[in-house]
């Protein structure tokens, strides 16, 4: 992932049609050994994302913590305070380096999140109380707890924001639960306003999935294409663009919200937009274009989140121009037919959210029994 100087950098250009890059990955070599400074300064990089399977990457998997890990275990502490100590003194740090972005763009870029425990994704009280405590003990302005958009965390993100806390908004598959997330920002604000207290600086980005949902998706119609049947023609005509047609709709979604009446008065109050990001951008199928998932999706006030190697593509060989709006009526037609197909998008993004619960649990508990193991490892010798 080494950023180049280059004059025609892809990524650069990004940022002067409307969408901002962010980095899908942490580790603390990055952070305090100059590579993020550089990102930053050469490819116009303006955030970072983090995740439990990201932690359980860099943590479990490298030594570069061991030796704090040893240190810490020895003064007795807990994996979990292990953990916690870790991972936010990493979103402190690059925080702190995103620091002059945060301030460039007057508070609308320069952010990393941090997630709360992955196992709290159906317990809404339970979030609330771990945002509030994430948030207190991060202390900066320019970062993001993150939520899962589950049902029962909709009512969390309302809580949250109307507590002044910055928050993106994960694991979103489907577009009945985007607008039930972009609602719950609105009702955030208009509860806080109703307070007394300001909104100027609250902030918020809403996490499409993308790749996800064609990995589900397509080989149902791969299987109907096999078969040759009469429905052959039109699965051809939707595989492989589930994913792109559906964060297409949610961007008209997302103008319709933020360019009503209704957040326009909350907009004069100095509230700012909840921008959709895009996540899950690394194309899982070799046969497909490694920017798959970036090329069709560039659109002002949006964010796309890029794990290092699509970060890399598309800085060798990406096209920037703009695209949100190129070939709506072809993603609403994707959309009207996969029923045909047998495809029930609000089952897939059920199952999706589902088993995207089930991937950070996994990597989280995984994280946990690694840190105890290498705190063992200290306290035998």
């Amino acid at each position: 992932m080494q950023a180049k100087n280059l004059k025609n950098n892809p990524l650069k250009k990004l940022e002067g049609l409307g969408q901002a890059v962010w980095l899908d990955y942490i580790r603390r070599d990055l952070v305090t050994g100059g590579g993020l400074e550089r990102l930053i300064n050469e490819d116009g990089l303006r955030g970072m994302t983090s995740n439990p399977a990201i932690f359980e990457k860099a943590i479990a998997e490298s030594d570069l913590y061991d030796a704090v890990i040893q240190e810490m275990a020895l003064e007795g502490k807990d994996v979990n305070t292990i953990y916690e100590t870790l991972s936010q003194q990493d979103v402190q740090n690059a925080a702190d380096v995103f620091r002059a972005v945060f301030d460039r763009t007057a508070g609308e870029d320069g952010y990393v999140s941090l997630e709360v425990n992955p196992h709290l994704a159906h317990d809404t009280e339970g979030t609330i109380r771990e945002g509030r405590r994430l948030w207190a003990a991060l202390d900066r302005p320019n970062v993001f707890i993150k939520v899962p958009a589950t049902a029962e965390e909709v009512l969390a993100i309302r809580q949250l924001i109307s507590e002044g806390i910055n928050i993106n908004v994960t694991l979103l598959f489907g577009l009945p639960r985007y607008r039930a997330v972009a609602e719950a920002y609105l009702e955030g604000l208009e509860e806080r306003l109703t307070q007394g207290k300001p909104v100027s600086q609250i902030t918020s980005v809403a996490s499409f999935f993308l790749s996800r949902i064609d990995t589900m998706v397509d080989p149902v119609l791969e299987e109907i294409i096999g078969s040759g049947g009469e429905k052959k023609e039109i699965a051809g005509q939707a595989i492989g663009e589930t994913a792109i047609s559906s964060a297409k709709l949610a961007y008209q979604i997302y103008l319709e919200i933020f360019e009503s009446n209704r957040f326009m008065e909350l907009e004069a109050k100095g509230a700012h937009v909840q921008r959709l990001l895009w996540a899950s951008t690394s194309s899982k199928n070799p046969a497909q274009s490694d920017v798959k998932y970036v090329e069709p999706l560039i659109g002002v006030n949006t964010v796309t989140t890029l794990p290092p190697q699509t970060l890399d593509a598309y800085r060798d060989h990406g096209h920037p121009e703009l695209t949100i709006h190129n070939g709506l009526e072809k993603a609403r037609r994707v959309l009207e037919i996969l029923p045909e197909l047998g495809v029930d998008l609000d089952q897939v993004a059920r199952q999706l959210e589902d088993e995207g619960v089930g991937k950070f649990n996994e990597p989280f508990d995984k994280l946990m029994e690694s840190l105890a193991s290498k705190s063992r490892r200290k306290e035998k010798g």
